[in-house]
Parts: C-alpha cells; structure tokens; sequence
C-alpha cells in the first residue's frame, strides 16, 4: 500500500507515498491519519472484536510505534516508478547526497527519516485496522470510495427488502387462524398411499408390457431385417427382368422391322410382274430387241452371231414359259429352251431337231435347218394366239402369222422370216413384227395371271 523512497529534491529527506488499493493511484492524505492514540485505536476496535482481539491490537499498535529502525510498513506496495530502499539495498536504508557533508548534518536528517517513518507507520497501521474490520482493502481513493459506498447501498437497500418480505411472511403466519384437520390429512394420506400402489402395480404392469413389446419390436425388427433382404433381392430380380424386358422388345422391334421390310417387298413383288421383269421386248432402230439382245442382221450392222443366238434362246424361253402358265401344249413341236442353243423338236419324226441357231454366213443353200427352224417358232406362236382368242374373242396380235410370213397391216406387205431367198432387212424386219406379237402375248398373260 506504500513505498519510501528518496526525494530527489532535497538531499536526505524521506517521501512516502499510499496507493489506493483499487485504481493504484497515489492519495494524499489529510494530517489527522500521522498520529494514533490508544484510546482512538480502542474506539475502532471495540465495536467488532473480543478483549483478546483488543489486548493483540494494542500490543501491534505499540509494538509497530517502537519498532524503531524497521525500513518498512507491513503492508507495502511499491510505486510503478520507484523501488523501495529496502528492495535496492538489501537492508537498511541509504540516504541519497554527498558523501561530503559533515558530521552535524547527518544526525539531523537521521532524526527527520525517523519521525517520517514513525508518521508513516502509524497511517499504515490505521489503514490495517480499517482492512481488518471489514472486507474492503484500504486505502481507498475518493472516487473508488463513493463506486464501494454505491455498491454498499444498493446491497443494504436488497437486504432490507428482503427483511420487509420475511417479517411480513412471519407475520402472516403468525395471525392465521385456520385449523389443520388431521383427519381429513390421514383420509388424503391414505388415499394418496392406495393411489402410489395402484401406480405401482399399474408401473410394473407396464414394465412387463414394455418387456414384451420390446420382444415383439426385437421381432419385428428381424421381420423388417427379412424383408428388407428380401426387398433387394426383388429389385434386383426385377432389374433383371426389366433388362431381358427390353433386350426382348428390341428384339420384337427388330424383328417387327424386318417383317415390315419383308412385308412391303413381298408387296412389291406382288405387284411386280416376272414376265416383264425377266424379258425385257424392246426394239433400238430396225432391230426388235429382247433383254438387251438384237435379233436380226443388216449389211451396214453385221450383228454378230452369237448375240443372234442368244436372242433366239431368250424368245424360245419366253414362249414356252407363257405356255406353260396357260397349260399349253404345242402340236406338232416342243420348244426346247437351251440358251443359245436352243432348238425345236418335232413330234412327228422325234429323232429331228429344229435348231434355233446359226454358226457363220448368211445364205446356206445347203442347211435348211435354221430356216425350218423359225418357221416352227413362228407355227407355236400362231397356236399361241390362237389358244388366247379362245378364251378371249377380242384379245388381235398387231400382226398377222401365216405359213411361215409375217403380214404388215400398213401396207399389207408380207415378209419371210427365212433367210433363203430374202434380204437381210425383210428378214430383220420379219423377227422385229415377231417380237412385237410375242410382247402382247406377254402383257395379255401377265394381265390375266397377276393374281394367281
């Protein structure tokens, strides 16, 4: 609470300074805090301690008042910017000044240290008794103070309030005068211990209804455990199920494809006709054409023979397919198709055969075959036409067939379809008006037969 340390002002002399206990800031004391007596030390002692406290304070009181050469108070707090003497010198004090001054200066400020210090201990001890009454450490500087007496009132003035409230309870049950009906408390007693063992049962019979729940949720527990195992394993059966699902109807889709793909070429090949499709009757300048090969011959186009002779085989195929599709039976010759060999075989003498193809020249006066040849075509194609007019009176070819000619209706004219004794372009011209009826015979065929 105070620190003694040399004035730097005046050389020997002694300041003591307080700090208060709260903010650390120095007081200033009033004069009446130096001197303690012991009837004053009795009077603030008496109050709140026994004679024993009483006799113990004045034997301090008298005890600190003669302590003589202490350096200190006991209760000390050394300022922030100074050191106490006893702290820079271990023990005792030392005066500050010139180790100079003579012998009659030194006593004298020897005896000012100690009546300062005697000043001091007095104050000290004042404010010891004072921390020692209550629980407050003193000393206090004014503005600390007035903030600890604030406190003090504000607790006093809760504290009387609270009396108030106790003496007015006591008071209160002090002047009631109802009557405690003990009876009418054993009744309720008795009601209230009927009640707790009522409770009782009823607790242990829910105890043992809370055990058997637990058992039956333990169960249930198990059951859900079950189904939850047996819930995967559905979904997992069911996405299998699901992906053969769909692989399954990609499939039906695949296959609903291709029959539509199937479904619409059948459809087009229904309406597609096969005589057509398979022999193409054309005609490219003088020739009559078929599938692409010129039947004919011309001195300025010498159409090679072997071309001439497919073209044959290609005419002998059509017609006797168109008879067969009518159930056609020739009289007197059997087309026999053979590609470019193809040729006809008489029904009378068996063992002749009517080739339908040359092998180099024009004019063999010497081989008639060729020549008997296709005027036996040209005798099946006439009863061709004539089998057709039997089921149809108005199905006309646009030329007309006799004994081995060809009759142009424009201009009336006939031509052989022989090679002796004619020219190259009658005998072109004679296999082009052949070609022409076999192409109706073909469309009058292919319109009749469509559907069968």
């Amino acid at each position: 609470m105070s620190a003694v340390r040399p004035d730097a002002g005046k050389s020997g002399s002694v300041d003591v300074n307080f700090l208060c206990q709260r903010c650390h800031q120095p007081l200033r004391l009033d004069n009446s805090f130096k001197a303690l007596d012991d009837n004053l030390a009795r009077e603030l002692t008496a109050p709140l301690t026994s004679s024993v406290e009483k006799e113990e304070t004045l034997d301090l009181f008298q005890r600190n008042t003669t302590l003589g050469n202490e350096d200190v108070v006991r209760r000390v707090v050394p300022p922030s910017r100074y050191l106490s003497i006893e702290e820079e010198n271990g023990s005792g004090f030392t005066l500050l000044g010139e180790t100079t001054a003579g012998a009659e200066n030194l006593s004298l400020k020897m005896k000012e240290a100690k009546a300062q210090l005697n000043e001091a201990k007095v104050t000290a001890y004042l404010f010891d008794v004072m921390s020692g009454q209550s629980h407050v450490d003193h000393p206090l500087c004014e503005e600390c103070t007035d903030t600890l007496l604030d406190q003090l009132d504000n607790q006093l003035r809760i504290t009387e309030d609270e009396c108030r409230d106790y003496r007015e309870f006591l008071e209160t049950l002090g002047t009631s005068d109802e009557k405690v009906n003990e009876e009418a408390l054993d009744t309720e007693l008795a009601q209230l211990r009927a009640e707790e063992q009522a409770l009782q049962q009823q607790l242990e019979s829910v105890s043992g209804e809370r055990t058997v729940l637990a058992q039956q949720i333990q169960q249930e527990k198990e059951i859900a455990a079950k189904l939850d195992k047996e819930e995967i394993n559905y979904f997992h059966e069911y996405s299998e199920l699901k992906r053969q699902l769909q692989s399954f109807e990609d499939e039906a889709r695949s296959v609903e494809n291709q029959l539509r793909y199937a479904q619409t070429q059948l459809d087009k090949l229904k309406k597609t006709n096969v005589f057509n499709a398979t022999f193409h009757i054309w005609h490219s300048g003088h020739f009559g054409t078929i599938n692409n090969f010129r039947l004919g011959r011309l001195p300025s186009v010498p159409v090679d023979w072997n071309e001439i002779n497919a073209a044959w085989g290609q005419t002998t195929l059509l017609l006797h397919s168109l008879a067969r599709k009518m159930d056609l039976t020739f009289k007197r010759y059997r087309l026999v198709p053979n590609g470019n060999h193809s040729y006809l075989e008489s029904l009378t003498d068996k063992s002749k055969e009517l080739p339908l193809y040359g092998s180099g020249g024009f004019r063999f006066f010497w081989d008639t075959k060729f020549d008997q040849a296709m005027v036996a075509f040209l005798d099946c194609l006439q009863q061709f036409k004539e089998e057709v007019e039997k089921g149809d009176t108005g199905f006309c070819l646009p030329y007309k067939m006799e004994k081995g000619k060809i009759e142009d209706p424009g201009t009336g004219t006939s031509y052989s379809v022989k090679i002796q004794f004619n020219s190259e372009e009658q005998w072109t011209k004679a296999l082009k008006f052949m070609l022409t009826n076999l192409k109706w015979g073909l469309a009058w065929v292919s319109s009749q037969f469509a559907n069968k």
